[in-house]
């Protein structure tokens, strides 16, 4: 069974599907690449460099990829289509694995603590980033959690209705102000209400424009000092949801979030609708944040907590049962 018998069989079938784009416009480009070859030279490694940069690996990521598989190569003399993919899954998993920074791993089914598990999750409006709030708290709620929603992107009437929406969906406690109002207020109160109803896990949203850095720092810096009031060590995770079809683009503000505020996980959505899934491998390297849960789909079963042994297998597992 070997990585999948940690993995359930409905996850598994979700992640295959999910990444069926990116495996077959991307990584299966490999096989033609080096089909007739008999060994790993120049011209196999330009031709993967050039897949890896047009699948939104990004060029510093690739580059740093192809020098490490080269280093090997020239170290233990591999040959041949299935040595070459691999390596390829090995360089790209320590990679994601160098990438995790010692973050705290939460996953759906954590143990009780004392206090709540606080979520800030930032990200500009349009990749999924109240969906992804709405998803979670179904997630953790089938899991056992108490879970209080926090509506403090107060500068849009839309994502307020759109929260309560998921509360009501998933039965999920929700503190809202008025459209206009203080995001740090709506904050407050949401931590308040979780700590006297004894919650188990706060999601607050944040505004997703992406206004002046200075603006943005502020914002969600004084959400982060009214939270502190009432528990020192809010918010525990700071998670930026980027959606993944945009490739470059999520580089993009991935930069601007990263710059304004201390975020050390990610959320890559909507990789079920795109060729460039390769996004991952890029981001966690360049930003040195762990991925924490990608979107694979519509349902709300679809959001999976991030597990790159898995991911990596799956990147590559076609590719290997046709080189049999």
């Amino acid at each position: 069974m070997g990585i999948f018998s940690i993995f359930k069989k409905q996850d598994k079938e979700t992640l295959d599907k999910g990444l069926q784009k990116t495996k077959e416009s991307v990584f299966s480009k490999l096989t033609r690449a080096i089909a007739g070859k008999s060994t790993i030279d120049d011209d196999v490694l330009d031709n993967l460099e050039q897949i890896l940069v047009e699948g939104d690996v990004g060029v510093d990521t690739t580059l740093k990829i192809i020098d490490r598989i080269q280093e090997r190569v020239s170290k233990d003399k591999y040959l041949g289509t299935a040595e070459l993919n691999r390596l390829l899954k090995e360089e790209i998993a320590s990679l994601l694995k160098e990438n995790e920074n010692g973050a705290e791993s939460v996953g759906f089914d954590f143990p009780k603590g004392d206090i709540p598990h606080v979520i800030l999750v930032v990200g500009v409006n349009g990749v999924g980033k109240t969906t992804t709030i709405g998803k979670l708290a179904y997630n953790f709620k089938k899991a056992g959690k108490k879970v209080v929603l926090g509506a403090a992107d107060t500068f849009r009437a839309a994502a307020i209705d759109q929260l309560k929406i998921w509360a009501e969906r998933t039965q999920t406690e929700i503190v809202c102000q008025e459209m206009g109002s203080d995001p740090a207020s709506v904050a407050f109160d949401t931590l308040k209400s979780a700590i006297a109803k004894n919650a188990d896990v706060v999601i607050i949203d944040t505004a997703g424009r992406l206004h002046n850095k200075i603006g943005l720092m502020n914002e969600l810096g004084k959400i982060r000092k009214v939270m502190q009031k009432l528990l020192p060590e809010a918010p525990q995770e700071v998670l930026l949801v980027l959606d993944a079809s945009t490739g470059q683009n999520a580089i993009e503000q991935a930069k601007q979030f990263t710059a304004a505020t201390e975020v050390n996980a990610l959320a890559l959505t909507k990789l079920d609708g795109t060729a460039k899934g390769g996004v991952v491998i890029g981001i966690s390297d360049m930003f040195k944040i762990p991925v924490k849960y990608i979107g694979l789909g519509e349902k709300a079963e679809d959001l999976q907590i991030f597990n790159r042994e898995a991911f990596v297998e799956t990147l590559f597992e076609h590719k290997e049962e046709n080189n049999k």
